[in-house]
C-alpha cells in the first residue's frame, strides 16, 4: 500500500505523507497510476454532472471539469505537455531541447498544445452523448454511471501510458527529478496488461468505441515515447505528463464520437 500512497502523493493534491521513496516503491507507484487516474476521472465526471444539473451550460461545465482535473493534479500533467511540446518544437541537440524544457515558461508550442488539449477535452465532455440523459427527467441512474465510468476510463487509460514511457531499456534523459527516479522501472508487459484490462472495461461500457478509445491512446503514447526517446536521449517526467494528456484527450474524443 506504500506504492499506492506514493502514487496519490505524486499524482494528486491529496496531502498523503510517504517519506522518501525507495526504487521499489517508486516503481510500484507507476503501476498504481491508472487506478489514481480512474478516481480522478470519475470525480471530474461528477463535477460535469453536478454543474450541468445546476443549469451550467455544458461547454462551461466541461471546461470547469477539466479545470478541476488540473487543480487536482497540481497542473503537473499539463505542465509536462507544454514543456514537451516546447522541447520537441525547438532546434538543436538534445541538450538544447532539455534546456528549453527546464526553462519553466511556456513557449508558443506549449501554449498551443495546452489550448488544444484543454479545449478538446472540454468540448468532448460537453458533447458527451449520455449527458442529456443523465440530467434529464426519467433518465435513471445508468446514463450518469456510464458517463462517470467513461471519464474514469479515459483518465485511467492516460495514466496507463506511464508504464510504457518508464519501460525497461529507456533511460532518463537527465539526472534528478521524477523521470530519473522511475526510468526503466517497468517491464513492458505491465502497461500492456493495463491497456488490455481497460479495453475490456471499455468494451463493457461503450462497446467498440471503448476498445478503440483505449487502443488509440496506447498507440499515441507508444509513438510519443519512441519520438521523445530519440529526440531527448531518454524519458523525462515531462514526457509522462504529455503522454497522459495525449492519451486522455484521444480517449475522450473517441468515447463521445458516433451515435
Amino acid at each position: 500500500m506504500r506504492a499506492l500512497a506514493l502514487a496519490l502523493s505524486w499524482l494528486t493534491v491529496l496531502p498523503v505523507r510517504t517519506g522518501a521513496p525507495d526504487a521499489r516503491t517508486a516503481a510500484g507507484a507507476i503501476r498504481w497510476a491508472p487506478v489514481v487516474g480512474g478516481l480522478l476521472g470519475a470525480a471530474a465526471g461528477g463535477v460535469l454532472l453536478g454543474l450541468t444539473a445546476l443549469g451550467v451550460a455544458p461547454l462551461v461545465a466541461g471546461l470547469l471539469a477539466v479545470g478541476f482535473l488540473g487543480l487536482a493534479t497540481r497542473g503537473m500533467h499539463l505542465d509536462g505537455l507544454a514543456d514537451t511540446a516546447d522541447g520537441l518544437g525547438c532546434y538543436g541537440p538534445p541538450e538544447r531541447a532539455l534546456a528549453v524544457m527546464r526553462d519553466g515558461g511556456a513557449g508558443p508550442f506549449g501554449v498551443v498544445a495546452l489550448v488544444v488539449a484543454v479545449g478538446v477535452q472540454a468540448a468532448a465532455l460537453a458533447a458527451h452523448p449520455w449527458l442529456d440523459a443523465a440530467i434529464g427527467p426519467g433518465g435513471g441512474p445508468w446514463p450518469a454511471l456510464a458517463l462517470v465510468g467513461s471519464t474514469a476510463l479515459a483518465a485511467a487509460a492516460g495514466r496507463a501510458g506511464f508504464g510504457w514511457v518508464c519501460r525497461r531499456g529507456i533511460p532518463a534523459a537527465r539526472p534528478g527529478g521524477l523521470g530519473a527516479t522511475v526510468a526503466g522501472s517497468q517491464p513492458a508487459w505491465v502497461p500492456v496488461l493495463w491497456w488490455l484490462a481497460l479495453a475490456v472495461a471499455g468494451s463493457a461500457l461503450a462497446g467498440v468505441r471503448g476498445v478503440v478509445a483505449v487502443a488509440l491512446g496506447a498507440v499515441l503514447v507508444a509513438l510519443l515515447s519512441w519520438h521523445t526517446a530519440r529526440r531527448f536521449g531518454g524519458m523525462t517526467g515531462d514526457v509522462l505528463g504529455a503522454a497522459t494528456e495525449l492519451a486522455t484527450t484521444a480517449a475522450l474524443v473517441v468515447l463521445v464520437s458516433g451515435p
